[in-house]
């Protein structure tokens, strides 16, 4: 059973290592493929440290992997010394078995052995015992045989295990070697902003601002949802959503799809995270995250992450275009973009576009910000996400 577990728990960490090395793929395709745009430098730190948090999470994948296989050769090296030590005593018990034999092996020894018996009985006695001592050399030998091949297997799981621990090892090596290059490039980048932390923290809060109001506002059109619904069905004063049956199955499927949403994307990568977190170019400066930020392609269209109405179109100062849509007390909302595909009311099905995510000419990124809500109170989309 323990054997089971431990093939169980590498088999997951090798998902895991290839979804990780997946991410270090599209983040280099999506980050960092447009080499003649230039980027501004908070920008090129930022996306630096979404890559070292990456190859930080494979370093640990990978460790835990090689651990988890010098565990198995040390399992396997204890195994191999004690079948070899059982093999070497029946090779010792049959070889003493075949000596003791050979001078009454010979067909006349035999017949004198059983013509020399007392009575009928002894002789018939003495049959069997022939019977029994050669069934038994046979099983010896089938024992040692099978003794053999189960060393040989062993041994050849034991050469793949080291195999597979070196190059891991090896691996490692490389993904280490490269963070420190590029932990090197960013702290430089890092330094070279040193001077124009009191502006970048002007800059960030400015953001920050402008997030906060926007979130204020999805809010406001939440509440307004709600009254409005209630008022609708005859139930007044519930801050929340007060469910049709209809809504409210709606609403039992979005919950027993909780971590098998598909993403709001075909492509992308999470650069930033839910919830509080300090910036990653200026640390004592703290940003709010309701929702995830996920790099994408131009031009990548937006699609709803299960069947609901549109609840809202949102179009607010200072902030590209967003959509919200319900999905019974559920709401999931799309920000910053670039085209509308639908409109307030409309029913939208699992994976429908929506419209396409907005790309900043100064920055040349595209970015999605993707919130999901139950009534007013904002959820970490990683949880809901399949395999965010």
């Amino acid at each position: 059973m323990r054997g089971q577990i431990s093939t169980q728990n590498q088999q997951q960490l090798e998902a895991q290592r290839l979804r990780l090395q997946q991410e270090i793929k599209q983040i280099n395709s999506l980050l960092f493929s447009n080499t003649k745009k230039r980027k501004n430098v908070v920008a090129e730190v930022e996306d630096l440290e979404v890559k070292l948090n990456v190859r930080e999470s494979l370093i640990k994948v990978t460790n835990q992997q090689a651990n988890m296989l010098n565990k198995r050769i040390r399992v396997n090296e204890r195994s191999i010394s004690t079948q070899r030590k059982a093999l070497e005593d029946l090779r010792a018990d049959y070889a003493q078995m075949i000596q003791k034999s050979y001078a009454s092996k010979s067909l006349q020894n035999r017949l004198m052995f059983l013509f020399s018996s007392e009575n009928f009985v002894q002789a018939y006695k003495r049959i069997q015992y022939l019977k029994q001592y050669a069934s038994y050399r046979r099983k010896q030998a089938a024992a040692i045989s099978s003794k053999t091949q189960l060393l040989q297997a062993l041994n050849k799981t034991l050469f793949e295990q080291k195999q597979k621990k070196e190059a891991l090892i090896a691996e490692n090596r490389q993904i280490q070697q490269q963070l420190e290059k590029e932990r090197q490039q960013q702290q430089s980048l890092i330094q070279s902003l040193r001077n124009k932390e009191r502006s970048l923290s002007a800059q960030i809060n400015q953001k920050e601002k402008e997030s906060k109001a926007l979130e204020r506002e999805i809010n406001r059109l939440i509440e307004a949802a709600i009254a409005a619904s209630n008022k609708a069905s005859g139930a007044k004063g519930s801050t929340a959503f007060v469910l049709t049956p209809e809504a409210k199955l709606l609403a039992a499927n979005f919950q027993a799809n909780k971590g098998r949403l598909p993403w709001p994307l075909e492509k992308g990568v999470v650069v930033q995270g839910f919830g509080r977190q300090p910036h990653p170019v200026v640390k004592t400066t703290v940003i709010q995250s309701n929702g995830v930020t996920i790099a994408t392609s131009p031009n990548a269209v937006v699609r709803s992450v299960f069947e609901g109405e549109v609840m809202s179109v949102v179009t607010f100062k200072g902030s590209n275009p967003s959509v919200l849509i319900r999905h019974g007390n559920y709401i999931t909302a799309y920000k910053n973009l670039g085209k509308l595909f639908v409109k307030k009311g409309d029913k939208v099905a699992a994976k429908q576009a929506i419209g396409e995510v907005f790309t900043n000419q100064n920055t040349g990124k595209t970015l999605l910000q993707f919130s999901l809500y139950n009534n007013t109170k904002a959820q970490n989309p990683k949880g809901w996400i399949y395999q965010m």
